[in-house]
């Protein structure tokens, strides 16, 4: 009983201010990580369109090295991945394959950075704003057996105690509406930037895919037999004896 009476005296001492205040500062924090996420998205971001066809432009004429020199300015996460499988090209598909992969997955550990703050104070500011609420609660409480207590001293005094009670319950209920107001912007933010990280993750699995389909192409082409009906053909016309050597066979 002692512990719940000195937590008590804590929170009535200390009051709902320094929830507004941190919540305020959690606030700032995500406003400042939604800016610089936004601008980092967009320094990744670029056409896929044109780049898939400057690819496709350089791919289909087997120049490797001249799709490298065409992707080699360009910051995009999809130029990045497609460079990653270039540059592993002459060890195969699976290993170029294998070389995008793990593009992809550093791109998307570069791109989901400080993400989780927003995620975690979208989901846990309106709790910070209720405890803030339960300290105003306690405090109006307190004020209203102040209040009581004090009503025998006339109807003046009990006037100025309800109306310190209805002041306290006010408090309470800004400290809810705050982390609500906090939480709502940085939910908003994390929905759509992870939006924009499967958006661009997609753009370079397009193309991945368009260098593997090349790739794998032209490896298919390097290691396919020679056709069997050409063989046998080709065969036939170089085996197929002469007149002259046709007769004496028959001779002999």
């Amino acid at each position: 009983m002692h512990t719940v009476v000195a937590v008590k005296n804590l929170l009535v001492q200390s009051g709902a201010s320094w929830v507004l205040w941190l919540l305020f500062a959690l606030s700032a924090g995500s406003i400042a990580i939604a800016i610089e996420r936004w601008l980092y998205f967009r320094s990744k971001d670029d056409d896929v369109r044109a780049l898939a066809a400057e690819l496709d432009a350089h791919l289909s004429s087997g120049s490797v090295a001249a799709a490298l020199d065409a992707l080699r300015p360009v910051r995009s996460v999809g130029a990045i991945v497609a460079r990653a499988g270039l540059r592993l090209a002459p060890r195969g598909p699976a290993a170029a394959d294998k070389g995008m992969q793990s593009a992809i997955a550093a791109e998307r550990k570069a791109l989901e950075a400080r993400l989780a703050y927003l995620g975690t104070l979208g989901n846990n500011a309106p709790f910070v704003g209720l405890f803030g609420t339960v300290i105003g609660v306690i405090l109006a409480f307190e004020q209203l057996g102040q209040a009581t207590g004090a009503a025998g001293a006339g109807a003046a005094a009990s006037q100025v105690a309800s109306a310190a009670v209805m002041a306290a319950i006010a408090e309470a209920l800004v400290a809810t509406a705050v982390g609500i107001g906090v939480a709502l912007p940085a939910v908003a933010a994390y929905n759509y930037l992870q939006r924009r990280i499967a958006a661009m993750l997609d753009d370079a699995e397009t193309l991945s895919n368009l260098v593997l389909a090349y790739l794998a192409t032209g490896e298919a082409a390097r290691s396919s037999p020679v056709d069997p009906v050409h063989a046998v053909g080709r065969g036939a016309a170089i085996d197929e004896p002469t007149n002259g050597e046709a007769s004496r066979a028959e001779a002999a």
